[in-house]
């Protein structure tokens, strides 16, 4: 278990987790393996609704897409805090993170965009937060959404 408080750092960001997404498709949000943690791709996304559409290099812009990064990362924590029964506490650390970034062939800032996401981790689990990662350009993701960030903790 971390000793940063992930609470507190919420608390001092003035973020509050929304509620987990439903699964848009045939999926678990979350699947345990070990002390390991698998989080399902997660959209920018109010329950249904998507607060972020658009295709970086094109209408979206880099700081728009790290915003939007920024809300897969709630999402993904808010699945684990769903999953941990309220206790995020049990993150001992984040081991990898993926993000798929919708953009133009010649967009070349994935890591920009992924930095929301990443920056946002680190805040949140101080040192824990520390993670591998992949930034992937796609020619289109699912509802015209800029960013989708999956992730791997792992919990005592």
């Amino acid at each position: 278990m971390t000793n940063h408080s992930v609470y507190d750092a919420l608390n001092k960001l003035g973020i509050n987790l929304p509620e987990p997404p439903p699964p848009a498709a045939n999926y678990v949000p979350v699947k345990r393996v070990g002390n390991l943690l698998f989080v399902s791709g997660q959209a920018p996304r109010e329950g249904r609704t998507y607060l972020y559409t658009g295709k970086l290099g094109d209408d979206i812009s880099i700081e728009v897409g790290q915003e939007a990064a920024r809300r897969c990362v709630l999402n993904v924590l808010a699945q684990l805090e769903a999953y941990t029964d309220g206790n995020l506490q049990r993150i001992v650390s984040c081991v990898k993170v993926n993000g798929y970034i919708n953009a133009t062939p010649d967009f070349t800032d994935h890591p920009k965009v992924l930095n929301g996401a990443s920056d946002l981790l680190c805040a949140l689990l101080g040192d824990a937060g520390a993670h591998a990662r992949t930034a992937v350009g796609c020619p289109s993701l699912p509802g015209n959404i800029p960013v989708e960030v999956e992730a791997v903790f792992e919990i005592e």
